[in-house]
């Protein structure tokens, strides 16, 4: 777990979204030409694909940058899901690409179009290969400090343009060099399918922080077990836990004793709270105290 200030971990996502753009810019410029010079849809998806990289890395950008604000009288838990919203922005604009590009690679099927100039689209999609795999070296550091959900989004991303660019040099090779014809529309149709199940993916981990699911069972089984370890915190209950951006939160109940004053029960829970906070950070941990067989009474 990172240790590092927020601010110091909000710049740390910046500069992973901004290397993100760069990287969109300069493939972008190169697969123009390829898809231009070639004709083919296989590359003409790669180049859509990157287009949605570009608008989706500056989305991030935005996202990381709004992410970052510290909490104000509006916004009292912070602006972390501001991340979650940018990232289902990505996902729309993934998904209807996808769309356009199935539909265009399904016409060119059917015409049996084919392709011209294939060394252009492999030799782009190969440099393609060797800048995005340094991309993703970088951008799984910058996860690994700041659990950033935008980053994240774009790290999925730039994973199936790995994938992208191989289909497309094998997809170029198998139709001008192995005459099969058909092999470059029918990979446009899988590029689409897998740009499909990126968003799909995509989508559900933005939408459970815009909808305050609870952590992953290891997660809380985890923070549970940890707990338990501190005698201060008795009869733990009403457990409640949410993500919102790089920022997680957690709140629960714990039995006391009774005649216990409200200071000393203060200082306790700010005591384990600290404590806990150790093992867990970047949470906001809120421990309620109720007196022992409160619930009982209560019944």
């Amino acid at each position: 777990m990172s240790t590092a200030s927020a601010p110091d971990l909000a710049t740390l996502a910046r500069r992973a979204a901004l290397a993100s753009v760069a990287t969109a810019l300069l493939l972008g410029a190169l697969k123009a030409y390829a898809a231009w010079a070639t004709g083919s849809v296989a590359m003409l998806g790669s180049l859509a694909d990157t287009g949605l990289d570009l608008i989706a890395s500056l989305v991030t950008l935005l996202g990381v940058h709004v992410a970052a604000q510290p909490a104000d009288a509006d916004h009292r838990f912070g602006h972390g899901k501001a991340e979650a919203i940018a990232a289902l922005f990505q996902v729309i604009v993934i998904a209807v690409s996808a769309l356009a590009i199935g539909a265009q690679a399904v016409s060119r099927l059917v015409g049996g179009e084919t392709t011209a100039h294939a060394e252009y689209g492999i030799a782009v999609s190969a440099i393609a290969f060797g800048v995005t795999l340094a991309l993703l070296a970088y951008q799984r550091h910058v996860i690994a400090r700041t659990r950033s959900i935008a980053i994240g989004a774009d790290h999925v991303h730039y994973q199936s343009d790995l994938l992208l660019n191989v289909a497309v040099i094998v997809a170029l090779a198998l139709d001008q060099f192995a005459g099969i014809r058909w092999a470059d529309p029918v990979f446009g149709v899988a590029i689409a399918l897998w740009l499909l199940f990126g968003a799909w993916r995509t989508s559900t981990r933005a939408i459970d922080q815009l909808m305050d699911k609870e952590w992953p069972d290891e997660k809380r089984d985890r923070f549970l077990a940890l707990a338990a370890r501190h005698p201060e915190l008795a009869d733990i209950h009403d457990l409640r836990t949410r993500t919102s951006g790089a920022r997680d939160f957690v709140q629960f109940h714990v039995s006391v004793d009774p005649q216990m004053t409200v200071a000393e029960a203060h200082r306790v829970m700010d005591e384990v709270e600290a404590r806990l906070a150790v093992d867990f950070p970047d949470t906001e941990i809120l421990i309620h105290p109720d007196p022992i067989d409160h619930r009982k009474t209560q019944g």
